[in-house]
């Protein structure tokens, strides 16, 4: 059973960081990219941030603000989330591909609260 769990969320103002953790379990996903989404409120889950052996790729809203990182032996990618704004408030989910962009896995998710 594949499983991926976040951490790391939590309550800050507007110009901090913070930095969300995943990690999988159930099998490996050397072939596929694995990421980063978020849902706010009364939104639609959007994508964030993706890695794979081959491109990093941003949504445009948070290039040079947020950093993915991926450890393949480990199974697990982080997010580094740096001048945070109100703007970035809501539930960031991991996922991950078994081959490619594909995302097949997503986690329970971990709240991060900007507060202005």
């Amino acid at each position: 059973q594949v499983q991926l769990v976040e951490s790391g969320g939590g309550l800050v103002r507007a110009g901090d960081s913070l930095r969300l953790s995943c990690a999988a379990s159930g099998r490996t996903f050397s072939r596929g990219a694995m990421g980063w989404f978020r849902q706010a409120p009364g939104e639609e889950r959007e994508f964030v941030a993706s890695i794979s052996d081959t491109d990093t790729i941003y949504e445009k809203s948070v290039k040079g603000r947020f950093a993915i990182s991926r450890d393949t032996a480990k199974n697990t990618v982080s997010l580094q989330l740096n001048s945070l704004k109100p703007e970035d408030t809501a539930v960031y989910y991991c996922a991950a591909a078994k081959v490619g962009l594909r995302f097949d896995y997503f986690g329970q998710g971990t709240q991060v609260t900007v507060s202005s």
